[in-house]
């Protein structure tokens, strides 16, 4: 899922992200931090889905995800095994309407428009799939990625999400991308022909030796040309990429934390003054022209991950489950197909999500978020104890809220303007205060039930 690669924050990677590198048989895998009571969240027939591509033609500098340079593609075999487990996953999920589609990689804008007509006609056939509906396709701005841009909307695509990276051509040899700048105006041009006021462009900051100047002049040209949907990304340095190495060799530096903050900030007071409104900590839109289908990430909603690598958070209702599952598909490609041909998926992972690392994603995903997260979606996850209960009492939370940082009135709880920029270092303290408060309640729950009998309630469960 493209929102998630925002999420990596080290101290929560352990609820956001289970290992695809780990192999473990898909039966029920225990949690590791018992809290008493394995939940559900509130029961809901609609999902999400997300539709991984995992082919490109070349890896970025940058790059650490779930991607494959191949000699040759057999699209025909992609296609049917994508339709196969999507099918097998939307049985298993037992919904009734996907709310958003969200072909992403690696680098979609390389699969043939038939695969994306024919996975979304496999989606129709299983589940209600609205007219409407948000159906996005990453695309790479080479001259190769915008002839085929006409096909892919014919096919369903209605959203189209350019990365862009950056529109300086030196940084984009460094970035190790094969666009120029020239094919990225191009691309965004022929775009927003094509599906005007549904076009989103990624932007990259913090790029080496970028300074506060050259990004605000490179980010003003952006704004001239792109639509109505803006995401800023930090580059982040991933051990084992070639730019990491070529940073830690000295061939290559990148502006420090005090740069990038005010790169940040700076591209904020821009978007605003231009209309853009900032929705949450990476994105930006005018004209109500939001991502729904990464909105449904931050709200908690459910989602179905296909193909290699892909994650899902939902409820395997036709296999008897009541609780939602973090689940992660057979990373490399070759094999993912072999399991799906077999078995009709390839999920190499399941976790089920017991009620504190649940409310650890609702947590995270929601304060991504301007509006933060409102009293009643808190309740639908907590029924027993509200945002005040969690967040409300002495210590360091509340001294995040004097500091003005985070704010918990009778909207709900969110960062402030300062605070959303801070967020990563807030996290760890957030977490600590929901994790305290769910054992301390585990265990008053435990001493106001006998052991056996609570021992027979679980067994009974």
């Amino acid at each position: 899922m493209k929102g998630s690669r925002q999420f990596c924050w080290s101290v929560v990677k352990r609820t956001l992200y289970v290992s695809p590198k780990t192999q473990v048989d898909t039966s029920t895998v225990p949690s590791s931090r018992d809290t008493s009571v394995l939940v559900s969240p509130p029961q809901s027939d609609e999902a999400a889905l997300y539709v991984h591509w995992p082919y490109c033609l070349r890896r970025c500098s940058y790059c650490n995800f779930n991607k494959y340079i191949p000699r040759s593609v057999s699209h025909s075999a992609m296609r049917e095994c994508l339709q196969k487990e999507t099918e097998t996953l939307l049985n298993l999920s037992q919904v009734f309407r996907i709310t958003s589609v969200f072909f992403g990689g690696g680098t979609p804008s390389l699969a043939q428009p038939a695969t994306i007509a024919a996975v979304l006609e496999t989606i129709s056939q299983h589940a209600q799939l609205s007219k409407g509906a948000e159906v996005t396709l990453e695309v790479n701005p080479t001259p190769a990625g915008m002839s085929k841009l006409k096909d892919f909307v014919q096919a369903g695509i209605n959203r189209l999400s350019i990365g862009v990276q950056s529109l300086n051509d030196e940084d984009l040899t460094v970035l190790g991308r094969d666009h120029s700048s020239q094919h990225a105006l191009h691309t965004i041009s022929e775009a927003r022909r094509l599906c005007p006021g549904r076009v989103s462009v990624d932007v990259m900051f913090g790029r080496p030796g970028q300074s506060v100047a050259s990004w605000e002049k490179e980010l003003e040209e952006l704004l001239c040309v792109c639509d109505d949907h803006v995401s800023l990304y930090q580059l982040t340095l991933e051990r084992g990429t070639q730019l990491f190495k070529q940073v830690e060799r000295g061939e290559l530096t990148v502006p420090g934390e005090d740069i990038t903050a005010a790169m940040y900030r700076s591209a904020r007071e821009v978007l605003e003054k231009r209309g853009y409104r900032q929705y949450e900590v990476s994105n930006f839109a005018r004209g109500g022209a939001v991502s729904e289908h990464n909105l449904g990430y931050w709200r908690a909603q459910q989602y179905i991950g296909v193909g290699p690598g892909a994650h899902g958070r939902f409820v395997p209702l036709s296999a008897g489950a009541d609780q939602r599952e973090a689940r992660t598909q057979t990373l490399e490609p070759d094999v993912w197909m072999s399991e799906v041909q077999k078995s009709g998926h390839a999920t190499r992972r399941r976790l089920p999500l017991n009620r504190l690392e649940l409310l650890e994603e609702v947590l995270v995903m929601g304060l991504r978020m301007v509006d933060g997260i409102t009293h009643q979606h808190w309740e639908m996850f907590s029924p027993s104890d509200d945002l005040h209960a969690f967040f409300g009492q002495p210590g360091d939370v509340q001294e995040l809220q004097q500091r003005g940082l985070l704010i918990l009135d009778d909207r709900g709880l969110r960062c402030s303007w300062e605070g959303l920029a801070l967020l990563d270092s807030m996290l760890p303290t957030l977490l600590v205060q929901l994790e305290t408060h769910v054992l301390r309640k585990g265990q008053q729950r435990n001493q106001i039930c006998p052991p056996s009998q609570h021992r027979e309630g679980r067994q009974a469960r």
